[in-house]
């Protein structure tokens, strides 16, 4: 089974580069997944493809309509998960991508210009996600970063299964502990002993204790 994903953007060459580049490619030649990037200024009605206006009850920026956003999603047939990229959404996690890897279709709709049309996010979107609490000029990057982390955990889109496994917050998994490889010595600073003795059942042990210690640390710094 394929995932088709589908993009509502202004600015679909933004995921040109992307899609052509590494597992996401790889994963679109061997029919693990479809990709299709739809112009939100093709569902406008005016001659000068307007998607934005002023906010009701004044203030700087313009928001986004809802009209374009609703006859695409019914133009494309789009069915849940339809995912709005909004600084007001929840955190994204990875059992969210795990999630969306696990389904068989997933949309995203990108904002721009100072905001989005609540109804969109209201009666249109079935749930609203963020990156981080950070600002950004539009979803498209919050996009390009749910898609990557949604298909690199697809069967066979990875050479390695077991990278994936062993990735921070695999599965509930905290933080992963560190990695490194040759030379032993570079500039002065050693690779940790233990990951040079041979000794796997050590070397697990240290993985744990390490990937304790950064999750307690991570938890705390929040």
């Amino acid at each position: 089974m394929s995932l088709a994903l589908d993009v509502l953007t202004l600015f679909p060459k933004m995921f040109e580069s992307p899609f052509a580049e590494s597992i996401v490619s790889r994963a679109r030649e061997a029919g693990l997944v479809s990709l299709a990037v739809h112009d939100i200024r093709t569902w406008t009605s005016d001659r000068h493809h307007v998607v934005d206006d002023a906010p009701y009850g004044g203030g700087a920026g313009m928001v986004m309509k809802p009209g374009p956003f609703f006859e695409a999603i019914e133009s494309i047939g789009a069915q849940a998960p339809i995912v709005l990229l909004s600084a007001r959404g929840r955190h994204f996690r990875q059992e969210d991508a795990a999630r969306f890897a696990a389904g068989s279709e997933l949309t995203l709709l990108c904002g721009h210009y100072k905001d989005v049309d609540q109804r969109v996010a209201d009666h249109l979107a079935t749930e609203e996600l963020s990156i981080g609490d950070v600002v950004l000029t539009g979803g498209e990057p919050a996009a390009l970063a749910v898609l990557d982390a949604t298909v690199r955990l697809l069967a066979g889109a990875m050479g390695d299964a077991e990278s994936a496994r062993t990735d921070s917050f695999f599965e509930a998994a905290g933080i992963s502990a560190p990695s490194y490889t040759r030379p032993p010595e570079y500039r002065g600073h050693q690779v940790p002993e233990i990951l040079l003795s041979g000794d796997h059942k050590r070397i697990a042990e240290w993985r744990k204790q390490e990937s304790e210690r950064l999750t307690r640390e991570r938890k705390a710094a929040r």
